[in-house]
């Protein structure tokens, strides 16, 4: 592909959910898009019909996990559109348990995807930002990063050193014009949320997750995006360093 003079964004974790929404909220701003994950087949069906819309777009195969993935996926959007302008950081993995059912193997895992490759890919795009002027980070965190959560130690710690991640980054980077914001999402209708559930019992337990909601529902994966598309344009200019809930109230008391 000739390189593009297009902003590019780089997308992580899009084969589904919150990161399919994104990669399409994005495309409506007119980005050109790397998107990024592991199930290769869904990642280019997105791919395909954000095309067919008129996206410049290129799916790249890649489990964050692995420390070389960073460099490649740097190298795969400069390759394909000259530069990088966005990355979001939105691929993550889901764990339940409390500190005593959690064994050092499922900590490690998900401290490993949940932060590690955050901080591995964001450390890897800098120099690409740094040349275009500045840029946009964006992580997604989760309200468990900012309150206490029951049942989901792993995940919650890991979400809470996201925020901190994002924080500190934003201090260290502002200067130089890249904003590092961070997006923390509540109970939201993806795949990962009543895993294994289908049809009425899926409905029912996604209402009952939205009873104990101020706003009386759970979240989209649209609502999330719209928020991390308004935090990489223009009108968030001023902003770095924020963590937004988006969360229907649930971490407003």
């Amino acid at each position: 592909m000739t390189p593009s003079a297009k902003t590019c964004a780089i997308i992580t974790g899009t084969t589904s959910g919150i990161g399919a929404a994104i990669a399409r909220a994005l495309a409506a701003q007119g980005h050109a898009l790397l998107l990024v994950g592991r199930r290769e087949d869904a990642g280019r069906e997105l791919a395909d019909a954000l095309r067919a819309e008129g996206t410049e777009v290129v799916f790249h195969a890649a489990d964050l996990s692995d420390s070389a993935a960073p460099e490649a996926v740097i190298k795969a959007a400069i390759a394909a559109f000259g530069r990088v302008d966005i990355l979001i950081n939105n691929a993550g993995l889901l764990s339940h348990g409390r500190a005593e059912d959690t064994t050092d193997a499922v900590w490690n895992r998900i401290m490993d995807v949940n932060l590690g490759a955050v901080f591995r890919l964001s450390r890897a795009v800098l120099p690409a930002l740094r040349a275009q002027g500045g840029g946009a980070i964006v992580n997604i965190a989760s309200d468990w990063a900012l309150v206490g959560a029951k049942g989901a130690v792993a995940y919650a710690v890991s979400k809470a050193a996201v925020a901190q991640l994002t924080r500190c980054m934003a201090q260290d980077h502002a200067h130089e014009g890249i904003r590092i914001n961070a997006v923390c999402p509540g109970d939201t209708d993806t795949p990962m949320l009543a895993a294994g559930l289908t049809g009425r019992a899926r409905a029912e337990a996604l209402a009952r997750y939205g009873a104990n909601i101020p706003m009386g529902r759970v979240g989209t994966p649209e609502d999330i995006a719209r928020v991390t598309a308004f935090l990489t344009s223009d009108a968030a200019e001023y902003m770095t360093g924020a963590l937004i809930p988006v969360d229907g109230g649930a971490t407003a008391d």
